[in-house]
């Protein structure tokens, strides 16, 4: 069975928001500085990296687009197929490589005001 790997930055959940249910294997925490933090974020970020059996990747995707917070966060996460791109309440799904599914998930980034800095998760 395939992995998931993925990355969720701590403050991006809402204030009260869980994530549970969903068994994942924590590979790193990190405190960085957010060089190209906007307005609505904070300048430090705590990187989560995680992973997860693949069967969980549809559910997970739903549960980060409840959490999330908006404005001005995603979250993202690939098997060995797909890239997952969740921003709150929206799930962009699209086959590692596909450009034009990378451009639709960009350009929606972009008119909600992401800065180019970024988009930056791995296809």
């Amino acid at each position: 069975m395939g992995m998931i790997e993925g990355v969720l930055i701590a403050e991006s959940i809402k204030l009260g928001a869980e994530l549970s249910g969903i068994p994942l294997t924590l590979d790193s925490v990190r405190r960085v500085a957010a060089t190209d933090a906007t307005a609505d974020q904070p300048k430090a970020w705590t990187l989560i990296n995680f992973r997860a059996e693949q069967v969980e990747a549809d559910q997970l995707a739903a549960r980060f687009a409840e959490i999330l917070d908006a404005p001005g966060w995603y979250a993202d996460f690939h098997t060995d197929s797909d890239v997952y791109v969740v921003f709150p309440g929206k799930v962009f799904r699209y086959s590692r490589g596909d450009r034009a599914g990378r451009e639709q998930t960009t350009q929606h980034a972009r008119s909600i005001g992401f800065p180019d800095s970024q988009l930056d998760w791995t296809d």
